[in-house]
Parts: structure tokens; C-alpha cells; sequence
């Protein structure tokens, strides 16, 4: 058995010290988000009890759907890289960018090249860019690690995936399909319908539904609404399950869900898999850790 660990947005604080320059941008916008609320409702020791949970149980693998940042100053981007490095080896994690990573034009460019080795397929260059999408083999399971990050305008949260990089998920999906893995897409933002306000969509989502459509997938994982999801979208051989996750700092109490992950335990061969959905952590203020619901999804 094979088991994937599933978190997302942790939203890396506390904010370092910034230029005024730095923040003459939309930047300043999220710094007095940052200020007025999400300091309060993202807290560390959240996110820190989460992680010390997910180790217990020892997952073969871990996928971070974006969001490890707040407003992309450089400071945030170098702790963010600092922390992926106390988290684990980079054949451990895989990691996706969100639109937080890449909150300013050029902030994105520098945050790929940071957590580089986070966010290259198996075999890829090093030194050299990322691209999208990359594929890690592990065990029975292909990572595909797509990218929807792109610099947006103030009050816009917006994802896009750059069209010119759907063939080859279609045909990093079928060449995986052909070797008989268990093919997991990851993204930060949800790519099925209506899954989340108009400012905060994934534009274009219906081109990358319409590539699974015709080439498939086993699961689907995200993150960026910051709710726990559960719905299906059209495959090659049947529904796909698209899985969304709460912030992994988000704290007890508040208006979403408090610090989860989810643990995915697959098993099986193609057509006959067999994947167990496990969501661990906070049932509310004062809480302990521990399992919030258990689904089979094949």
C-alpha cells in the first residue's frame, strides 16, 4: 500500500520586516489582510502540531498544493524554502505554486527557482527552470504537478494554466495510464465548476476538465478555497474525484475549517483500485488532533 499525505496553503508567517517600496504594489493590500485578520487566523503552532501528526503516521510521499507565502516578499520566499528543507527531502515532497506564490509579477520566477528542487519531474535539469507539468513515478502512483499560479490584480485571486502546457498533461496522463499507475493531478486551484467565487476561479478550468475527459486520471487534489471538498468531474474511464483540503494553518475556531491534511491510501492495479481517504486534524477549539472523517473513493 501506498500512502499519500495531502496538505495545502500553509500561508508560512510571520511576515518579515518589508521596504516601504516593497509594498508599493498589491502588496500593501495583503499586508493589511495580513494585519486585520489572516495573523490571527493562520496561526503557527497550528500548522506545527499538524506536522508533527503527519509524521506519526509516515507517509510514503507528501503533496503541498501551494500557498506557502502571503504577499511573495523575498524574505517569505527564503523561509518558505527553509521550511520545505526541516519538512523533508525533495524526493519525499512534491510542491505546486499558488496564486499567493506568485502575488506580484516576478515573485513567481524567484519562488520556482528557490524550492527548485521541490518542484521538478523525475529526471528533470538541474540547475534549470521549472516546468509544467512535471511527473515523479513513486511506488504505484505518477505526481503530475501542474501550475495555475500567475500574478493577478488587486482583489483578484484568480488562477490560470497556461494552455500551452495542456497537451502535455494530456500526454503525460495517457503515457502514465499506459504504464498502470495511479495518476494524481495536483493544482492549487480547484479546476471543477463553480468551485469557488468569480474572482477567485480558475479561468479556462473547462480546457483542463476537458483533458481528463478524453486522457483521464485516478484523483484530483487542491487547495485555495480553504474548505474541506469532495466532487467528481468526467473521466476517460468514469468519474475522477477532485479533493480540496483546508488551510494546514488555518486556526480553530474560525470561519473555515481548522489545520487538516489528508492521507490517501492507494492500492491496487488499473481497474481495480482501491483508494482510502483519511482527513486528520482539529474538530474544533481545544481539540486534539485526530481523524475527521474516513471515505473510500475507489
Amino acid at each position: 500500500m501506498f500512502v499519500l499525505a495531502h496538505l495545502s496553503d500553509p500561508h508560512l508567517g510571520p511576515l518579515p520586516r518589508a521596504r516601504m517600496r516593497e509594498l508599493a504594489s498589491k502588496r500593501m493590500l495583503g499586508f493589511v489582510n495580513w494585519r486585520r485578520g489572516r495573523m490571527h487566523a493562520l496561526a503557527g503552532p497550528v500548522l506545527l502540531g499538524l506536522l508533527d501528526d503527519l509524521a506519526l503516521q509516515r507517509p510514503d510521499h507528501v503533496a503541498v498544493t501551494g500557498d506557502l507565502v502571503n504577499i511573495g516578499l523575498p524574505g517569505e520566499i527564503i523561509a518558505a524554502r527553509d521550511w520545505l528543507e526541516a519538512f523533508g527531502p525533495p524526493h519525499d515532497i512534491s510542491v505546486v505554486p499558488g496564486n499567493h506564490d506568485a502575488y506580484v509579477p516576478g515573485v513567481l520566477a524567484k519562488a520556482l527557482a528557490a524550492w527548485h528542487p521541490y518542484v521538478i519531474g523525475d529526471g528533470a535539469a538541474h540547475p534549470g527552470a521549472a516546468r509544467f507539468p512535471y511527473v515523479r513515478r513513486r511506488g504505484p502512483v505518477a505526481l503530475i504537478g501542474m501550475s495555475s499560479a500567475r500574478a493577478s490584480a488587486p482583489f483578484m485571486a484568480t488562477g490560470h494554466v497556461d494552455t500551452a502546457t495542456l497537451p502535455a498533461l494530456h500526454d503525460e496522463l495517457d503515457r502514465a495510464r499506459r504504464q498502470g499507475l495511479f495518476r494524481v493531478v495536483m493544482i492549487h486551484h480547484p479546476p471543477s465548476p463553480n468551485a469557488t467565487l468569480w474572482h477567485k476561479r480558475l479561468v479556462g478550468s473547462g480546457r483542463v476538465r476537458a483533458v481528463i475527459r478524453e486522457a483521464g486520471a485516478e484523483l484530483v487534489i487542491h487547495g485555495h478555497t480553504h474548505l474541506d471538498s469532495h466532487v467528481e468531474i468526467e473521466g476517460r474511464d468514469g468519474p475522477v474525484p477532485v479533493i480540496g483540503v483546508p488551510s494546514a494553518s488555518n486556526a480553530p475556531g474560525g470561519e473555515k475549517p481548522a489545520g487538516r491534511y489528508n492521507l490517501f491510501s492507494i492500492e491496487g492495479e488499473p481497474g481495480a483500485w482501491r483508494c482510502q481517504m483519511t482527513e486528520r486534524g482539529y474538530a474544533g477549539p481545544g481539540a486534539a488532533i485526530g481523524i475527521i472523517r474516513e471515505r473510500r473513493l475507489y
